[in-house]
C-alpha cells in the first residue's frame, strides 16, 4: 500500500490527476483515510442488530458480514482495515486503524451487554470476535475456501452461547466527558 504511487491510483481508477491532488492535497494518506472513512461507514450500515439482541444473534450478525464479503468477491475482499494495518509504514495510518479497531471493540462490547453478557465478558468477547473473525477471512482468501471460516464461525458461535449472562441492559446514551 505504502509503494502504491498516485500515478498508480490514477491508472486504476482513470482519475484525472488534477482532481486526486485537488481532493486530497496532504497526499496518499489522506485518500487512505478517506477510503477507511467509507469502509467504517459502511460497516456502521451493514452491521446494525436490533437494540437488545442476543450475543448469539450479534455474533450471527457480524459473521455473516464478512460470509458476504468473501462469496460476493470470490475470496479477492477482506477487511481494508487489516490490509492498512498489515501494510502501513506510517504512524499516522497506524494510529487511524487503531482508532477504528478500538471503535469497532467498543460497539461489539456495547451491544453485547446490551444483549445481556457482563461489561468484563462483552468486552473480551467482542475483541476476540474481531480477531477470530480477521483471521478466518485471511485464511478463507488464502485457501480460496470458506471451511476455515465457517470452522472458526462455528467456535465463536458456540463461544457466544457459553458466556455468562447477567440481566440485558438497555441501550442509554453515554455521558459527555468534560
Amino acid at each position: 500500500m505504502q509503494a502504491t504511487s498516485f500515478s498508480e491510483i490514477l491508472e486504476r481508477t482513470s482519475s484525472p490527476r488534477g482532481s486526486v491532488y485537488h481532493h486530497f492535497p496532504e497526499g496518499k494518506n489522506q485518500l487512505v483515510k478517506a477510503a477507511l472513512g467509507l469502509v467504517t461507514a459502511q460497516m456502521g450500515r451493514v452491521f446494525s442488530p436490533s437494540a437488545g439482541a442476543s450475543p448469539e444473534d450479534v455474533t450471527e450478525l457480524f459473521l455473516q458480514v464478512w460470509r458476504v464479503v468473501l462469496q460476493r468477491s470470490r475470496f479477492t475482499a477482506g477487511c481494508a482495515v487489516v490490509a492498512v494495518t498489515v501494510a502501513a509504514d506510517s504512524p499516522e495510518l497506524m494510529a487511524h486503524v487503531g482508532v477504528i479497531f478500538g471503535a469497532w471493540r467498543r460497539r461489539l462490547a456495547d451491544l453485547l451487554e446490551q444483549g445481556g453478557l457482563a461489561p468484563k465478558d462483552a468486552a473480551k468477547f467482542g475483541a476476540t470476535l474481531i480477531a477470530a473473525s480477521e483471521g478466518a477471512v485471511i485464511l478463507s482468501r488464502a485457501e480460496q475456501s470458506m471451511e476455515p471460516f465457517e470452522l472458526v464461525a462455528a467456535q465463536l458461535l458456540e463461544q457466544a452461547r457459553a458466556l455468562p449472562r447477567v440481566s440485558p441492559r438497555r441501550s442509554r446514551p453515554r455521558k459527555a466527558r468534560s
